[in-house]
């Protein structure tokens, strides 16, 4: 079973990050300003939003297996249709709906992982967002590569006919598969809510902070190495491939860590490595300091997913598990989905990539100082409240 996730999570994944290393095509492609491209990538991460909350309500309904099924159908969907699309409102849909199958898959699969393995949590979810990092590091070479032979659309068309396979094998091993059946008593999503809101709080402004400044971030950074370091394109792409593999042995590592060590400092330690390495990065100028610094940012930043995964799944009992973390999982998510387009607006009001992301930086840093002091104070919740 949780081969077939990993399959699939890498699909879902790909759909989410791969308008990164599409953004200057599309560019060229549809005429784009950086903001229109910049709202683009943004639906996406919108559309990640959007289906969350409904579908933790749908899995007080519908077991988790099938959910999952259905976002396979729609990841299939969605990646044809952006392969079809002939003006960048059609492009825009099919961001939109690449997003929504994302979302409503890591609402549904996350919860089911945990529960598959109660006792090793943290390493399951390592093992599922390995796989997920897995394809943000291959998108940047896939895509280039793509290009390289054919162009844009064939990326897209790839992506539905590999969707369409991982989908019927799911299909095909969730039939014959043993299922837990924690998530039977998850029935009442507001009541998860109103228990379980002090963690689901914290996780939100943990994620959504960061995540904000890194969606922004990393959407641009072909174009910031490129603009502001004097990469070439492709050197730039292939940047872009080093941030995310960094991020493979950060789940995978991150995830078992996650199951031996407190939680809370954790996570705020996470926070304060992205900001000195975010800062750190508008400081160097040479490329093997560029590729270091890229290397350690890349690494802190997706060790923070598995870290709150497990903060949250391992914490929370099971009759608010998939109910609690779907609160979760939508309000992080359309916190952070805004980064881009915000990143992409200034930009073209003229606001230069180093100042910027400094700027973003200092906010995240005074964030981190907040959230040192609530912990201090012993208001940051270490553990989901008992039922």
């Amino acid at each position: 079973m949780l081969g077939s996730l990993c399959a699939l999570v890498f699909l879902v994944n790909f759909a989410r990050v791969v308008f990164a290393p599409l953004v200057e095509p599309l560019r060229s492609a549809f005429g784009l300003s950086a903001g229109v491209a910049g709202l683009v990538v943004t639906l996406t991460w919108v559309g990640s939003a959007l289906l969350r909350l409904p579908t933790g309500y749908l899995l007080t309904r519908v077991s988790r297996q099938r959910v999952v099924l259905g976002t396979g159908v729609v990841l299939t969907g969605a990646a044809a249709f952006a392969a079809t699309a002939q003006s960048v409102v059609a492009l825009g849909v099919g961001a939109l709906l690449l997003g929504l199958a994302s979302g409503a898959y890591f609402v549904a699969a996350n919860p089911l992982v945990s529960e598959l393995f109660p006792s090793r949590v943290g390493r399951a979810m390592g093992i599922h967002g390995t796989a997920s990092q897995l394809a943000a590091a291959a998108a940047p070479l896939t895509v280039g590569g793509v290009i390289a032979v054919w162009s844009w659309r064939a990326v897209f068309v790839g992506l539905a006919i590999a969707a369409a396979l991982a989908t019927a094998v799911f299909y095909w091993v969730a039939r014959g598969a043993t299922l837990p059946t924690a998530g039977t008593a998850d029935r009442d999503l507001l009541g998860a809510l109103r228990r379980q809101w002090p963690i689901v709080l914290a996780a939100v402004v943990i994620v959504g902070a960061t995540g904000f400044v890194w969606n922004g971030f990393f959407n641009f950074y072909v174009t910031y190495l490129t603009e502001t370091k004097g990469f070439s394109e492709p050197l730039a792409r292939r940047m872009l491939t080093v941030v995310f593999a960094a991020g493979v042995p950060a789940f995978w590592l991150t995830g078992r860590l996650a199951d031996r060590v407190p939680y809370v400092p954790l996570l705020l330690a996470i926070l304060a490595g992205f900001v000195v390495s975010l800062l750190a990065l508008t400081v160097v100028q040479t490329t093997v300091l560029v590729v270091a610094v890229s290397v350690v940012l890349g690494y802190v930043i997706h060790g923070l997913f598995p870290a709150v995964d497990t903060y949250l799944l391992a914490s929370l009992p099971d009759q608010h598990r998939a109910s609690a973390y779907a609160f979760y999982s939508a309000s992080m998510m359309l916190v952070q989905a805004s980064g881009s387009v915000a990143v992409g607006s200034l930009r073209d009001a003229g606001l230069g990539f180093t100042p910027l992301f400094r700027s973003l930086a200092a906010v995240l840093g005074v964030v981190f100082l907040a959230l040192v002091v609530l912990y201090a104070l012993d208001v940051l919740p270490s553990d989901a409240r008992t039922v």
